[in-house]
């Protein structure tokens, strides 16, 4: 069961501007990522559920996560329908992500107050969402779209938050862009917790450019 609401989720994401995105098999590595990620500011992380028995490893990260790391978000992303949805949210995932839009884990997530963020790649599909209660969107691909999409859609709907997924660095003119834009926060995988961090095992690395990364968002945010 979550622990946070959809409300409470939302805030977080408006008020940290960054989702890790992270996904590998070793449960005692991924808690070495989740570790890093949280010494170094962030408060969400999305486990992206691609792997043959991701759930056995979700499980066991957030359980580390509700014991050893006070406020840290964990919500599951590459969710393809309503029953994976309901097995991950059965294992405590405060937000659920998906590629596409689908109406079946809107209204699952809708039931639980879990929030859940669809990708969309037009103003119809966002609207749709919108409809069906969706507080984040997805943006995604987000290097197909680019920021100027994000602009465009800001102005005839400016209540609109979205979250670029893919397409996203840690370089400033890059996160610049987007939040000139006017996203409300960016999800981040590779370009942040790369394999060779993951190769090498400088976690102390990967906490350096988590906090580096959030405070040039923060700046960003507020200027």
């Amino acid at each position: 069961m979550a622990q946070y609401s959809r409300i409470e989720v939302v805030r977080v994401m408006k008020e940290t501007g960054m989702v890790p995105l992270f996904y590998h098999p070793d449960i005692e590595l991924g808690k070495k990522v989740l570790k890093a990620c949280y010494d170094g500011g962030a408060r969400l992380l999305e486990f992206t559920a691609r792997g043959d028995f991701a759930f056995e490893v979700f499980k066991e990260l957030n359980k580390y996560a509700v014991k050893e790391l006070p406020g840290m978000i964990m919500g599951v992303g590459s969710i393809t329908d309503a029953g994976a949805a309901s097995f991950f949210m059965q294992m405590g995932a405060n937000f659920i992500v998906t590629p596409s839009l689908r109406e079946d884990i809107a209204k699952v997530c809708n039931r639980r107050k879990v929030l859940w963020s669809p990708g969309c790649g037009s103003l119809t599909e966002i609207n749709n969402a919108e409809e069906l209660g969706c507080e984040i969107v997805k943006l995604f691909p987000g290097s197909t779209y680019g920021p100027g999409f994000v602009k465009a859609i800001k102005g005839p709907q400016p209540w609109t938050s979205v979250m670029p997924t893919g397409g996203v660095s840690t370089e400033e003119s890059n996160l610049k862009g987007w939040f000139d834009a006017g996203v409300t926060c960016v999800g981040m995988g590779s370009q942040l917790i790369s394999k060779e961090v993951l190769a090498s095992g400088d976690f102390k690395k990967l906490e350096e450019t988590v906090r580096n990364t959030l405070a040039l968002i923060n700046s960003l945010q507020n200027n």
